[in-house]
């Protein structure tokens, strides 16, 4: 019996690359069967699918365990420990898909990976510890093993092709609006301070469609950049970068919070327990308890008598970042126009009050007829359904009532068929009531065919959406058991979750499933599009 001489070991697939031992044995395989095909059996379909799951996106099939942006950063970094560093990445920043950066958090990763962002510190609802991380893991790239071959011999992940949007549909290249006007919705004696704010598209020709977001570049309160000015000692007409300090305080720079490179340049123009101090705070830790309070003001006044030149201060702040909101307004109800639901945010830490920067903006400091840079943030995975017959629920209490306004509306101008029910929640009922007028006209004339309200401060006992949901728990299981698609806008550490839990406990007593079942039956409602959210 002649022996059979086994062929050649062909090793195409180097160990340096990023796949399983049982995956770079297949694709040595496959790529020797291509190369020699007498000598290798290629797998089965199935067994090649079996093998190769994952490979090429490195476990993450978009429902990764990190992707909560209400988990601690340790968590969501513990869970991606043995992860290639793009995922890592992805973990690092608080919530997907905000949008808030210009990407979805996959391109952006993909983005610092092949070194074509070189911006670490976009991701917004993340922030300081984010961009941290962000920092930590991109020093690691050049530490990291790459694929070599020998017509690349440095090759690394592929670059991510970065394209300059359409004007206006980018925060890299907004367009300009007209402030037209702002409307407070509370009354009496509301502890909030909510206002309907509208702009005009119509010189940028911008259009949106319902579900997108609104970037919007808000200024500093001039008031705060004086007192910073004051404090640096320096004259608010000093010339950096061919402005005034002034204006560069007040259109270019964030001055909440400080950042860490503020730190470093206190650190190295003070001395002795100072220095100390302002070093550790440059590392992330917190030598006195009040790290989480210091903006770019009280980070001044904590090192009192150190003042950096202007240019140097200026140098060592974050650039001043765009906001996003939910646009609470249709194109084709009011083409030319659009309107956002906005909160004012102001707190008082120690003595000093501080405002939330383009809240407050928009809700006192600019003026009717003022210009602003603006932009469209295109949803990912948040609209109305193709279908205009298609039922839907919405659950948007407080500011999240805006873009299922901007749905009603919608279906309202385009004769929409499909049903509309709607639960809107807030504090109380006689002063919080957004758009009350605007939503029972449209409940009589049928457009919201139901009106569910949940008011947390009118009784004894606080009573929250979800509760109102519980409720009227069997007709809400019979939309989704004829169809429906259900959206949650709103808060994602508390309410979100509470609504989801809601609705687990809903479809696994009303549709007769088990604790288990309900909840596969919400993750096939998200992986089909029926179950969507816009939370931060």
């Amino acid at each position: 019996m002649n022996q059979i001489t086994p062929p050649p070991k062909l090793d195409i697939i180097p160990p340096s690359a990023p796949f399983s031992d049982a995956q770079r044995s297949w694709l040595n395989g496959f790529f020797a069967g291509l190369l020699s095909p007498d000598v290798a059996a290629p797998l089965s379909a199935e067994q090649g699918a079996a093998v190769m799951q994952g490979a090429a996106g490195d476990g993450d099939d978009g429902e990764a365990p990190w992707h909560d942006q209400t988990m601690p950063i340790a968590e969501r970094m513990k869970l991606a420990e043995g992860r290639p560093l793009r995922r890592k990445m992805m973990a690092a920043m608080a919530q997907q898909d905000c949008g808030q950066c210009g990407y979805n958090c996959h391109d952006y990763s993909e983005a610092i990976a092949s070194r074509s962002e070189a911006r670490l510190n976009l991701c917004v609802p993340g922030g300081k510890e984010t961009a941290r991380m962000l920092k930590s893991l991109y020093e690691e790239l050049d530490k990291a093993p790459v694929a070599k071959s020998a017509d690349k011999p440095d090759a690394a992940a592929p670059a991510v092709t970065v394209t300059i949007a359409e004007p206006g549909r980018s925060r890299d290249n907004p367009v300009t609006a007209t402030f037209l006007s702002r409307r407070l919705l509370n009354k009496g004696k509301s502890e909030k301070e909510t206002y309907h704010v509208e702009f005009d598209l119509s010189d940028s020709k911008l259009d949106y469609v319902v579900g997108d977001s609104f970037g919007v570049f808000a200024r500093n309160d001039v008031g705060l950049v004086d007192q910073i000015i004051a404090l640096l000692g320096a004259s608010h007409t000093t010339r950096v970068n061919g402005k005034t300090l002034r204006e560069v305080l007040i259109d270019d720079v964030s001055l909440s919070p400080a950042p860490d490179t503020l730190f470093e340049l206190i650190s190295f123009i003070t001395g002795g327990a100072a220095r100390e101090k302002a070093r550790a705070l440059a590392q992330g830790e917190d030598p006195d308890g009040d790290a989480a309070s210091l903006d770019v003001m009280a980070a001044l006044q904590k090192f009192s008598g150190t003042r950096p030149h202007p240019e140097a201060f200026v140098e060592a702040l974050e650039p001043l970042q765009p906001r996003l909101y939910s646009i609470s307004s249709s194109h084709n109800a009011t083409p030319g126009k659009l309107s956002l639901t906005v909160d004012s945010v102001r707190y008082v830490i120690g003595k000093r009050k501080r405002l939330g920067v383009a809240s407050t903006f928009l809700g006192e400091r600019i003026n009717e007829g003022d210009k602003l840079k603006v932009y469209v943030q295109k949803a990912h995975g948040f609209g109305l359904p193709q279908d205009p017959k298609t039922p839907v629920i919405m659950i948007g209490p407080g500011t999240g009532i805006a873009p299922f306004r901007a749905f009603l509306l919608d279906r309202k101008a385009t004769g929409a068929p499909g049903k509309n029910w709607l639960f809107f929640g807030h504090q109380r009922s006689d002063c919080d009531f957004f758009y009350q007028d605007e939503l029972n006209a449209m409940k009589t004339s049928g457009v919201l065919t139901r009106l569910s309200l949940a008011w947390s401060r009118d009784g004894e006992k606080k009573f929250y959406v979800q509760d109102r949901m519980r409720e009227v728990g069997r007709e809400l299981w019979t939309w989704l058991a004829d169809g429906a698609h259900f959206y949650v806008c709103g808060d994602a550490k508390r309410m979100a979750k509470d609504v989801e839990r809601a609705l687990v406990d809903i479809i696994a007593q009303f549709g007769a499933r088990s604790t288990d079942e309900a909840v596969s039956f919400v993750a096939e409602l998200k992986k089909t599009g029926r179950f969507q959210a816009d939370v931060y």
